[in-house]
């Protein structure tokens, strides 16, 4: 049997599996983050920007400028339930979304451990990155800093938007991750929220 112990439940895979979902906004670090999560507890690791261009055969550039934001959010939200219902454990990155109502019933369950990563709007802008039309992610460090009041602002903006959010998504883990290393905060959460599995016992 190969199971994953989180706070005292066991996640049997054959049977729906346990869904770590890291929440939070852009650059916050959920993918590196994730992805190591995933290798230390030997699970599969899932980008909800990664499911959006597979399943609806587009790049990101092209969603984010298709229809509206609530049309985006709901196909976002379509995709998040069924992640959800895989019988696999799963560390699953999940992008900023607004409209919540096509998934949050479907999220909250005692399967899932909902985390979200934050960090000040000074360390997230450090990591500020750009992509372009084919998602091709690129640094351009001059017209960053030349912009940076502006990148400030709306770190910011989202950093009080989507914090509201993820409240009423009703997440009460966070893990701030004070420009940490992605090895350190993967240790941090492991330890705060016991995190095993029963081929290796407690990884630390």
């Amino acid at each position: 049997m190969n199971a994953l112990l989180i706070k005292g439940i066991i996640s049997v895979k054959g049977d729906r599996g346990m869904k770590i979902c890291l929440f939070g906004v852009s650059n916050v670090g959920k993918t590196t983050v994730g992805k190591l999560l995933a290798e230390r507890l030997d699970i599969k690791f899932v980008d909800l920007d990664e499911e959006v261009k597979n399943r609806l055969k587009m790049s990101l550039e092209e969603f984010v400028n298709t229809e509206n934001l609530r049309w985006r959010d709901q196909k976002r939200g379509s995709i998040i339930k069924k992640i959800i219902k895989m019988e696999e454990d799963v560390v699953f990155a999940i992008s900023p979304i607004s409209y919540i109502e096509n998934f949050k019933t479907s999220i909250i369950s005692d399967d899932n451990l909902l985390i979200e990563l934050y960090d000040t709007p000074e360390n997230i802008f450090s990591r500020l990155v750009f992509s372009d039309e084919n998602d091709e992610i690129y640094t351009d460090d001059n017209y960053k800093n030349a912009n940076k009041d502006y990148y400030m602002k709306e770190i910011q903006a989202d950093l009080d938007w989507y914090g509201m959010v993820n409240a009423k998504i009703g997440i009460h883990n966070r893990v701030f991750v004070n420009n940490n290393l992605p090895e350190e905060v993967v240790d941090r959460i492991i330890m705060e929220y016991n995190l095993e599995n029963d081929d290796c016992g407690i990884l630390k």
